[in-house]
This record gives structure tokens, C-alpha cells and sequence, in this order.
């Protein structure tokens, strides 16, 4: 950047010239940050080099001197992370909101303040939170009730648990999340519904709002062994199949494991996660051991661990656990130790969608997730 240049235009219009430094150094800062994730510069030949770039990709990002364009870089093997959305991102916005409605309705205090400083937020009032609560909630219904355009062949089904402020009181309340795998190999994040519980009228009304979206061709749904999740699916997709997630699985079996013998019983299964043969075998000699719980968990699940077998061999790593879940749970989680709890449903949804939005965009403008190609 020329400093003649930069004098003359900031005499000119100061606002405006600040506004392009800005621009200028964060795009630097993000070409960086892709250097380090990548262990190369551009064009540079190195045998430490991680990936490739993929161009660049524009987002907005909003100031204190107005909103700017950036040149997101975007890396061909893998989504690039960057700090300089960071505090500044939808997902950070929603758990201030959450915070701040909070403490307006007399919920928690402390730390409040400090959260607001984190986010350069001093003197916020309740009609800031209204008013911005208002644009987020708009943003989030739009992503949440989008139109499905594409077969989805599989799905996956989890639900987390969140303190949420319910008349007066505290209760768990469920966040049933939906995600799965497009006909042309993108993931896609479908929906996120705050529920009472996990039951199977909870888990049918969802699948029914997708299928009213446009959900079509699901073969096979991925889930934990929650017997609402199964009812719901044997109901709603007729002609799929429900395949047992195998962590899950492997974690019921081990959940009535003494202590001394986890560690064989746990190399046991995993060395019989893909033969049912070796599975019964398991299930016999846990039943000798005197874990007839877990001999039980085995013969429970043995017609549906090995659904995903019937697709195509290179997916099978993909679908055969809800694994792809971990980032979302794993983010909720996170911002939920922030706003500690919800003051009501909205708020918990707001939080949730936000987070979802952004990991969505990661998942459908990077690389594809499995290839359905002969």
C-alpha cells in the first residue's frame, strides 16, 4: 500500500481510508494464517507443504468503522480457520444475545460485564439485545427452514442436553440435531429442534418437517440406540434402514464393564466391530464373565451394526458412527459454558443456529465429504 496514496485518500475521506487499512491488514493477516496451515507460502516448493490453496472467497465482517469485504482464503484438503472472524461471527453475536437476555431477566450476573468488554460491548440495553435478537432469530429461521433440494441418502440424528429457563425454573431440554450426506458427496447440516425430550413423537415431527422441506431418497439413518430414534425412523422413512452408531454402541456394552476389565472387554469389541460372527462370540464369554447387561446390549443391536455394509465400501468409515456430530456438540458445548443457561427456547435455538450456519458453510464450500461416483 502506498503511503502518498493512503495520505491523500484519508485527507479526502478519513473514514473511508481507514476502512481500506483495515481491509488491506486483516486480508494480510488471513494470508498468514493459510501460510502456517498450509507450512508454505504461495507458489513456494517445500516438502513440509500440508495443502493447496483454493483461491479466495469474499465475506463481510462488521467494524467499529463500518463493514468491510475480506478475501477469505479458501484451502483445497482442508476448511481454513481464521482468528480474524473469530470475534466477530454470528456464533459469537448469539451467545452475547444469550448472555445479555440473561442478565436482563434478572437470571445471572456475574461476569457479565467482563463477557460485554470481551466483545468491545459497553452500555448495551435491552432494545439493543431486541433489536439484534430480531435480525439473528431472522437469519437462523431462514437456514433452519431452507428448502432441500438434494437426495440425501444418509442421515444423522443426535440430541444434546441444555439448561433452559422454563416458567420460572430450570429444566433439560433437548437440541435434536439432524445432518447428513447429500447424493453429490457434500454434508449438510438440516436441522436443530429444542424439544421436551427424546421421545418418538419428538423424533417423527422433525423427520416430518424435513420430508415437508424436501427430504427424499434416505436409505439408512445413523444414530445412538435411543429407542425413539428407532421407532421414529421405522415409521416416517419406510424402506430405510437404522444402523447403530458403533461408538455408541461400544460405549452401551462398556457401560457395565468393572473397572479391572474394561480395557480387555474394549479390545475385544473393537477387534469384533466388523465380523458378527466374532460379536456373538463376544457376547457369550461377557454372559460367562457374568456381564449378562452387556451380553444383552450385544444381542440387542446385532441385526442393525452392520447395515452400512450394504453401501458402497468406501463409505463405510463415514456412516457407520455419528462422528461427524463431534464438531457441532463439540462448539455447542463450548459457548454453553459461556451463557452458563438459556432464558428460553429461542435463545438456546439462536445459539445453536449460528453455530450450525457457520460449520454449514465450511461443509458446503469445501471439499467433498464421499464420493457416490462407480
Amino acid at each position: 500500500m502506498n503511503m502518498i496514496d493512503l495520505a491523500e485518500d484519508y485527507l479526502v475521506d478519513p473514514k473511508e481510508s481507514i476502512r481500506k487499512v483495515t481491509t488491506s491488514l486483516l486480508n494480510e493477516v488471513m494470508q498468514l494464517e493459510a501460510d502456517q496451515q498450509i507450512q508454505a507460502k504461495r507458489y513456494q516448493r517445500t516438502g513440509k507443504r500440508k495443502a493447496h490453496r483454493n483461491g479466495t472467497k469474499p465475506r463481510s465482517l462488521k467494524t467499529v468503522h463500518g463493514e468491510i469485504v475480506l478475501d477469505k482464503p479458501q484451502i483445497r484438503e482442508f476448511p481454513f480457520k481464521t482468528k480474524v472472524f473469530e470475534l466477530y461471527s454470528r456464533s459469537e453475536e448469539a451467545v452475547v444475545l444469550a448472555v445479555a437476555e440473561s442478565y436482563f431477566e434478572g437470571v445471572s450476573t456475574r461476569k457479565v460485564e467482563k463477557i460485554f468488554s470481551l466483545f468491545g460491548l459497553h452500555g448495551i440495553s435491552a432494545s439493543d439485545v431486541s433489536r439484534a435478537a430480531k435480525k439473528l432469530d431472522k437469519q437462523v429461521n431462514e437456514f433452519l427452514n431452507r428448502p432441500i433440494e438434494v437426495p440425501i441418502p444418509y442421515l444423522f440424528v443426535d440430541a444434546s442436553y441444555f439448561k433452559v429457563r422454563t416458567d420460572g425454573r430450570y429444566v433439560n431440554k433437548a437440541l435434536l440435531v439432524v445432518t447428513g450426506i447429500r447424493e453429490d458427496g457434500y454434508r449438510e447440516i438440516l436441522s436443530a429442534t429444542v424439544a421436551e425430550g427424546e421421545g418418538d413423537y419428538c423424533w417423527e415431527s422433525c423427520f416430518e418437517d424435513l420430508k415437508a422441506r424436501g427430504l427424499k431418497g434416505v436409505k439408512m439413518v445413523v444414530s445412538d440406540g435411543h429407542n425413539g430414534i428407532q421407532a421414529a425412523v421405522q415409521k416416517v422413512f419406510v424402506g430405510a434402514s437404522w444402523q447403530m452408531c458403533n461408538v455408541h454402541f461400544m460405549r452401551a456394552v462398556l457401560k457395565n464393564i468393572s473397572k479391572k476389565d474394561k480395557k480387555d472387554v474394549a479390545y475385544m469389541l473393537k477387534d469384533a466391530i466388523e465380523d458378527e460372527r466374532k460379536m456373538q462370540e463376544v457376547a457369550v464369554i461377557l454372559d460367562d464373565m457374568g456381564y449378562k447387561k452387556s451380553a444383552n446390549t450385544i444381542d440387542s443391536f446385532r441385526f442393525d451394526l452392520w447395515n452400512y455394509k450394504s453401501f458402497p465400501r468406501p463409505h463405510w468409515r463415514k456412516i457407520r458412527t455419528t462422528n461427524g456430530l463431534e464438531r457441532i456438540n463439540k462448539e455447542l458445548k463450548r459457548r454453553s459454558r459461556v451463557s452458563g443457561a438459556y432464558s428460553n427456547d429461542q435463545s438456546l435455538l439462536r445459539v445453536a443456529g449460528c453455530i450450525m450456519m457457520d460449520i454449514n458453510e465450511d461443509w458446503i464450500t469445501g471439499n467433498r465429504y464421499l464420493s457416490f461416483e462407480e
